[in-house]
């Protein structure tokens, strides 16, 4: 880190929480004071009346307590019906479910909880491929550290990540300098849900991806010229 005042950037690094998104699988769980009462809202109570529903097109995962946010952005659950969620923090999900509960119940308290948090870190690393974050906290470096660090041929000035956008409909491209302490003033430094994370080569191990195909053509060539050469001496 480039920079003497790290500690404090640290410090100051603001984490807004995650945005719902469609294939999201949510534990949700509602208590009460009245156990008998809060039974109809929870799923772990619901078995019956939940069986054989399809969870492509209900949002329920077969798991007690466990909801898809769907395609269209909601999850359905029991009483309540559907729920929009999508792009929403789970805080606000949370305090939204309250509201709607308070018509039910007295002093509702519901539990949200995202079940599949997972990233992908490819490139430059040690181990890269699809992980699973056991904190939905997760920063840049937490990510890497997943996949093992970086190799000593990745390129920790010019790391980039790519999130898909709603506004945009399309994916975002972001390249970031993780040498620099300020990283953890950006936006990008937690990260989200379905995030990508890729660690370029560095221009040395770029030249030698580039130069490594042509030196083996050439002993390719060289061996099939040298076999050529043995046939004619061989036969002649």
């Amino acid at each position: 880190m480039q920079n003497h005042n790290f500690d404090q950037e640290v410090s100051e690094a603001r984490y807004n929480g995650l945005k719902l998104q469609e294939g999201d699988v949510l534990e949700i769980v509602v208590s009460a004071y009245d156990d008998i009462a809060v039974k109809p809202f929870n799923l772990s109570t619901m078995e019956q009346t939940n069986a054989g529903v399809d969870p492509s097109s209900s949002g329920v995962v077969t798991k007690a307590n466990q909801y898809i946010v769907s395609s269209e952005g909601y999850v359905v659950m029991p009483v309540l019906g559907q729920i929009y969620c999508k792009g929403m923090t789970k805080q606000q999900l949370k305090q939204d479910l309250e509201v709607r509960l308070k018509q039910y119940l007295t002093d509702p308290l519901v539990n949200v909880k995202l079940v599949n948090f997972n990233v992908s870190v490819i490139g430059e690393v040690k181990s890269p491929g699809q992980k699973t974050s056991t904190t939905e906290r997760l920063n840049i470096f937490q990510a890497i550290a997943l996949a093992g660090d970086m190799t000593d041929g990745g390129d920790r000035t010019n790391v980039k990540l790519i999130r898909y956008s709603e506004s945009q409909a399309k994916d975002e491209v972001v390249a970031l300098n993780l040498s620099e302490s300020n990283i953890v003033n950006s936006p990008y430094y937690y990260l989200q849900q379905n995030d990508i994370v890729y660690v370029e080569p560095d221009k040395n191990k770029q030249i030698a991806a580039n130069t490594n195909p042509n030196k083996s053509l050439y002993f390719q060539l060289f061996g099939v010229l040298m076999a050529t050469i043995a046939l004619i001496i061989r036969f002649k």
